[in-house]
């Protein structure tokens, strides 16, 4: 049975406060999924002198490494220059990408063998028809196959799962050898509303996805609590843990924040003192469906 697990980490007390980092390339998609996590949204692609100096301040930070994401990777003009710059500051690169398009799968497989990870999202059916997207699984896996990084990851977002469906997905990764990650479609009282689910059928449909999974995929421990979590946080809002995350955020104007949704951050242009004070001071952030499930996602191992 393939087991669906994702990277560990190890107890706040014995692991540096800041492991990684996940910067995002541009505030812009072309992709524009429905349910999108993108915490900035706005034209323009990091540059190449604010990425540089974010990345000697994360690696002065104690960063080991880093996460490329979006908007879409793959459509940054200089996404190779980024991940060689990255290198040359001693810093492993993952992706995580959308990419479908021939173009961008071609330019993500010219790098391939730069990246320590590659993880490509998908969405199930449901998913699908809930965001508008056309990330299928098929066409995620297509991809993955054409980019040997040196690890291959397939994240997929699920909602209103079925049994042919999860026997499905099982099939498909079996015969490829990918890793598989998954997360339920995260939806906010607007969304939920606007796709005629109450909070309640909301949460009985999360309950039951999970059931249909666990028959297919043997669901690690690791996921298991983070459904309980989810749930929790749902239910419970105003006991929201505060946020404890290894992995910073760089936005793509060059802004470090300690969540990608949090309300404060520095510039990455800043005295080294005032970052240094910035990352050490108390935080009020609180963890969020939505930052919960990007923190996952961006934990590189």
């Amino acid at each position: 049975m393939n087991t669906i697990t994702h990277p560990e980490s190890p107890p706040a007390s014995a692991r540096q406060r800041f492991r990684s980092a996940l910067i995002s390339t541009a505030g812009h998609c072309k992709i524009a999924c429905g349910f999108c996590f993108r915490a900035d949204r706005a034209h323009g692609f990091l540059d190449i002198p604010t990425y540089t100096r974010a990345l000697s301040r994360l690696k002065e930070t104690g960063v080991e490494a880093i996460c490329l994401t979006g908007g879409e990777p793959a459509h940054h003009p200089e996404l190779r220059q980024l991940v060689r710059l990255a290198h040359q500051f001693g810093i492993p690169v993952s992706v995580v990408t959308s990419a479908r398009a021939p173009e961008d799968v071609d330019r993500l497989a010219d790098i391939a063998r730069l990246l320590a990870n590659v993880t490509v999202s998908a969405d199930s059916i449901g998913a699908m028809e809930l965001g508008r997207t056309t990330r299928s699984v098929a066409s995620a896996i297509a991809t993955l196959e054409q980019v040997p990084a040196g690890e291959r990851v397939l994240h997929v977002t699920y909602w209103n799962l079925t049994a042919s469906e999860c026997q499905d997905i099982y099939e498909q990764i079996d015969k490829s050898g990918i890793q598989i990650q998954i997360s339920p479609v995260a939806l906010d009282s607007t969304a939920r509303q606007r796709a005629g689910y109450t909070f309640y059928d909301y949460l009985a449909r999360q309950r039951e996805d999970a059931d249909l999974l666990g028959r297919f995929f043997q669901l690690s421990e690791r996921f298991q609590e983070y459904l309980t979590a989810l749930r929790a946080m749902q239910l419970y809002p105003e006991g929201r843990p505060s946020c404890a995350s290894a992995a910073l955020y760089v936005s793509a104007s060059g802004e470090i924040r300690r969540c990608p949704y949090s309300k404060s951050g520095v510039s990455v242009r800043a005295a080294r003192a005032e970052i240094s004070r910035f990352l050490h001071a108390e935080s009020d952030d609180r963890t969020t469906p939505e930052c919960a499930a990007i923190c996952r996602a961006a934990d590189i191992p």
